[in-house]
């Protein structure tokens, strides 16, 4: 399918997502969200991708919710800006929220590689990457409080589990900047490199992921979203019935025939 606002490439088990509205900083409108969603559904479906690599054209990441895009509840004024108070949970429930919840159900690993800005929903999806590694120059953005909205797009479930409450709190109250640097120190990020490097690091990363043991990535996802808030022995039920689905797997076979025989193993994500 052609998609207006994404590119979607996939070769050698890699998905590359590409978030392509450079002119406005790859704001998100609901059309936007819709192709990925789409996009994501046909990742999923296909099942010949291993991996998710998801990054923005230009000069950034995405600056969020395209606020003249007319995404929600009143219609633009002539200035292009939605006229008067609006229901904007609405798109949430619509658009947003579906598309979070495809990303962290993916069978597969999600990374995401943050080229610059990552403000308000599009702070949201690149922390959502199982990986998430950022240029030098990149920087994430509560940008919700600067006009008088909440966090949404599973900020406030994302970022306390990350950076801690207090930092998450004072982000989202703030509504400042929090260079890549800084995300990295604050654990929100595995990973800072310089701007000319990004691509090709999260490439091989991605390659990396894409000849693993597939299923076992899929529910060391699902165990690490399952355990966070569970008490310990709920952890280790959890742990028990993914490990006997991992051992059921023939990358486990693979796997302890190949360290038996001292030499790398083949995984085939099967």
């Amino acid at each position: 399918m052609a998609y207006d606002h994404i590119l979607l490439d996939e070769r050698d088990g890699i998905a590359t997502l590409t978030i392509n509205r450079p002119d406005v900083l790859n704001g998100l409108s609901t059309h936007s969200v819709g192709e990925m969603i789409h996009a994501i559904d046909a990742v999923r479906d296909r099942g010949t991708a291993r991996v998710l690599l998801m990054t923005g054209a230009g000069r950034g990441f995405s600056s969020g919710a395209d606020l003249s895009g007319g995404n929600a509840g009143a219609a633009p004024d002539s200035s292009g800006l939605p006229a008067g108070p609006m229901d904007t949970g609405k798109v949430l429930e619509s658009h947003f929220n579906p598309l979070l919840e495809r990303l962290m159900d993916l069978p597969v690993p999600f990374v995401t590689a943050v080229n610059g800005p990552a403000a308000g929903a599009g702070a949201s999806i690149a922390l959502a990457g199982d990986i998430v590694i950022a240029a030098r120059s990149a920087y994430f953005l509560q940008a919700f409080v600067n006009i008088g909205l909440v966090p949404d797009v599973g900020s406030t479930w994302i970022l306390p589990r990350l950076a801690g409450r207090a930092r998450a709190q004072a982000m989202m109250m703030l509504g400042e900047k929090v260079p890549a640097a800084q995300a990295l120190d604050w654990g929100m990020i595995y990973k800072v490199v310089d701007d000319d490097a990004l691509m090709t690091e999260a490439g091989a990363l991605a390659a990396r992921l894409a000849k693993g043991p597939t299923k076992a990535y899929a529910l060391i996802r699902q165990g690490l979203r399952q355990c966070l808030d569970k008490p310990l022995s709920e952890g280790l039920m959890v742990e028990r019935r993914n490990q006997r689905l991992a051992g059921l797997t023939e990358d486990f076979a693979e796997g302890v025939a190949a360290f038996l025989q001292k030499r790398p193993a083949n995984f085939k994500g099967r």
